[in-house]
C-alpha cells in the first residue's frame, strides 16, 4: 500500500527561532516535508519558484517584502498556496489578504498541531481564517484613502525624501505631494509620518 502524498511546505520568517520551531515541529508530522525556508520575503519568493511547494506559510512582517508582497510575488508565478502567520493582527491586513488570494490567516499563537490541521485545509483546498481575526475585521474601519494615496504613504514609510516616493511612483513630485496631503485630510494626520503610522496601524499599507 503506497503512501499518502506529502505536503511540501516552505516556511519564511525572519525570526531563526520561531522559524527553526516551525521546521522542527512540522517537520515532525508524518505528511508534511519542509522543502525550503528563507527570512526574508524576497527569498521566499524566488524559492517557491524553485521548489514549487504545496504551501507557503509566510510571516506577515518581514524585510525586503513583507508577507503580503511575497504572497502576491509567489501567487503571480507559482500553482500554490498561501497560509499568513502574524503576531499582530491589524484590522485592515486580512482584508489586504484576501484581495490577494491568501488562502490562511493565522496568528502566531496557534499551537503547532492545530497549524498542521490548518494546512492540511488549505492544501485541500478550503481556506482558513481564525476567527478572532475575522471578527476584528468585520468590525474595522472602512479605508477612505484612494490606491494612489496608500502608495505614497507605504514608500515614505521607508523614505523622507519625496522625491524618492515621486520616482517610485513614476510620478512628478507635485502629484505625490497632492496624493499625501490628501491622505493627511482625510487621517486628520499632522504630518506624513503621522498619516503613514495611522495607515499602518490600521493594516492598510
Amino acid at each position: 500500500m503506497s503512501e499518502p502524498q506529502r505536503i511540501r511546505l516552505l516556511i519564511a520568517d525572519d525570526e531563526h527561532l520561531i522559524r527553526g520551531a516551525l521546521e522542527a515541529l512540522l517537520g515532525l508530522e508524518p505528511d508534511i516535508e519542509i522543502v525550503a525556508s528563507a527570512d526574508n520575503g524576497v527569498t521566499a519568493a524566488e524559492l517557491a519558484l524553485s521548489t514549487q511547494p504545496d504551501i507557503c506559510l509566510l510571516d506577515l512582517e518581514m524585510p525586503q517584502a513583507d508577507g503580503l508582497e511575497a504572497a502576491a510575488r509567489i501567487l503571480s508565478t507559482v500553482n500554490t498556496r498561501v497560509i499568513i502567520v502574524t503576531r499582530h493582527a491589524r484590522p485592515g491586513v486580512l482584508r489586504r489578504a484576501l484581495a490577494s488570494k491568501v488562502s490562511g490567516f493565522v496568528p502566531k499563537s496557534t499551537p503547532a498541531e492545530e497549524l498542521a490541521h490548518v494546512i492540511r485545509d488549505v492544501a485541500a483546498g478550503k481556506r482558513y481564517i481564525d476567527p478572532e481575526i475575522a471578527a476584528t475585521a468585520l468590525t474595522a474601519e472602512r479605508c477612505p484613502l484612494t490606491d494612489r494615496e496608500l502608495d505614497a504613504l507605504r514608500f515614505g514609510r521607508s523614505t523622507s525624501s519625496v522625491a524618492h516616493i515621486a520616482q517610485q511612483m513614476h510620478l512628478a513630485p507635485g502629484t505625490v505631494r497632492n496624493y499625501i496631503s490628501s491622505a493627511m485630510m482625510k487621517l486628520n494626520a499632522a504630518s506624513r509620518h503621522e498619516a503613514a503610522e495611522k495607515a499602518w496601524q490600521q493594516g492598510w499599507i
